[in-house]
């Protein structure tokens, strides 16, 4: 994520792509998207992630172009640099200039085009895969790149304090909940009992030092997810959803359901916004993902494609969600509200499955996303030439990677919340406007080098100017709204 040109990968074809850009989206975002829902009313959603979808789709075509862009740029410095060991070997003419037409130039701001055209060499190809940091560094001046790390930063953290507290809060409500059939409409407190004397809340932390003790270590190392674990996750993580939207529509079919969602509800709209951004995240990997599609003509068609699948089943799962359960009792956890309901579900082993099934797949994740976090935090601070103390590198990278987000977890497990306020700020940033800037300069940077003749045949659909500043508009506006709204609603309490 924060590195720079690595290797492509084994290509796969555009379906296969498809695919593993769906699973990439779709996470831990889905499962708080519920009661998000609920909380702002049936009609926002719909038309509020409706929108949201349209903006994060266009933005994924401005990261693309940006990575084409970058591919145009590494070819033709090295074409650049060919031609000047060419002409040290072979030309009278300095290390610094070229004649084109009679007249001097130098090698930097000379169009490739007019020195190019009879080679049949289509600078755009994505064929190298160009991290967001690399991007940043080509395209950004320093205190952009700074910015861009710090975002990238922030976002890591919220994402490993929802995946801290996560896991616990299943561990609790497994541990502690009511399996007997009878439970389906108690809501617990915190202060409830778990096992005597033990409080929830306890039990929570407990399950949460464990955590931490378990899957801490792997911070200290690298960490990789091997292609059958992913494999294994991906399987698990659609049969979770699967069940749980045929067993909301089977209890709306018989009649039983006990949702009735309102319409709108203007209160929940910021937070269900920053649900929304942190649902539809997929810009700070796409280099990964798209690189090592073999066929890229279509690469619009297929994004638009995996967007309105995408769009499609968040409304699916959320809309049978507060049709089928009572608004206020649906979790922060949407898989929860399984554990306890023999009405929607009475087969006990099925129920502790879709109970756990986030307890397997975010502990996957979570060493993963550490290892990411700590190695951004070096790229951060990194000074050429330059080495870090064994215990700055082994010890203080690692531990002000773990500690804070455990310390968040720690202090909170609403996890609507942390999904919310994680979307909502840094999401915006890696979603909004790191990629408007991104294909803003790199088109700028460019159009110098290679002409105004050049075409990006990965141009994004909505390349004229007006798109990147109605993003950056937007993007400021929501920062604002939500800022707001938060400020109000603290006051009130």
């Amino acid at each position: 994520m924060a590195g720079g040109i690595t290797e492509t990968g084994e290509p796969y074809s555009p379906f296969v792509g498809l695919v593993y850009m769906f699973n990439l989206i779709v996470g831990t975002g889905a499962l708080t998207m519920p009661k998000a829902f609920a909380a702002a009313g049936w009609v926002v959603s719909v038309s509020l992630i409706t929108f949201l979808a349209f903006m994060s789709f266009m933005t994924t075509t401005f990261v693309i172009e940006a990575m084409a862009a970058a591919n145009a740029q590494l070819r033709w410095k090295r074409r650049e640099q060919e031609e000047i060991n060419d002409s040290d070997s072979s030309s009278d003419y300095s290390d610094d200039e070229v004649v084109i037409r009679g007249r001097s130039e130098p090698v930097e701001t000379r169009p490739i085009l007019s020195v190019q055209r009879a080679v049949n060499v289509d600078h755009f190809d994505i064929v190298e895969r160009v991290e967001l940091g690399q991007m940043a560094s080509m395209f950004f001046n320093k205190v952009g790149v700074n910015m861009f790390y710090i975002c990238l930063i922030v976002y890591l953290y919220g994402d490993l304090a929802i995946y801290a507290a996560a896991v616990p809060v299943s561990l609790m409500e497994v541990a502690c909940g009511n399996h007997s059939c009878s439970a389906g409409s108690v809501k617990y407190n915190d202060t409830d009992s778990c096992w005597g004397p033990v409080r929830r809340k306890d039990a929570y932390r407990v399950f949460l030092a464990t955590f931490t003790l378990l899957l801490g270590p792997f911070t200290f190392f690298n960490a990789q997810k091997t292609k059958y674990l992913q494999i294994l996750t991906s399987l698990m993580r659609w049969i979770a959803f699967t069940m749980m939207i045929i067993l909301a529509l089977i209890r709306i079919g018989k009649g039983h359901s006990e949702g009735r969602p309102s319409v709108a509800q203007i209160s929940g709209v910021p937070n269900l916004f920053g649900v929304c951004v942190y649902s539809f995240m997929c810009q700070h990997s796409l280099p990964s993902l798209v690189t090592p599609i073999s066929n890229k003509k279509r690469m619009s068609s297929l994004v638009m494609a995996d967007y309105i699948l995408i769009l499609c089943f968040y409304s699916l799962l959320s809309l049978t969600a507060i049709f089928c359960f009572d608004s206020s009792l649906l979790r922060d956890m949407y898989t929860l509200n399984f554990t306890d309901n023999c009405d929607v579900l009475s087969i006990p082993v099925l129920r502790y499955f879709l109970g756990l099934f986030p307890v397997f797949t975010i502990s996957t994740n979570f060493p993963i996303i550490a290892v990411t976090l700590r190695n951004n935090w070096k790229t951060l601070f990194h000074r050429d030439g330059g080495t870090y103390p064994w215990v700055v590198d082994r010890i203080v990278f690692p531990l002000i990677t773990l500690v804070p987000p455990i310390i968040v977890a720690f202090c909170t497990h609403d996890l609507e919340a942390l999904v919310g306020i994680t979307g909502a700020y840094a999401g915006t940033g890696i979603q909004y406007i790191i990629p408007a800037f991104l294909v803003y300069f790199s088109r700028r940077h460019l159009e110098p080098v290679l002409g105004r003749d050049a075409v990006n045949k990965h141009r994004s659909p909505f390349h004229h100017t007006f798109w990147v500043w109605f993003v950056i508009l937007w993007a400021t506006f929501c920062l604002m709204f939500v800022t707001a709204n938060i400020v109000l609603t603290e006051a009130k309490n």
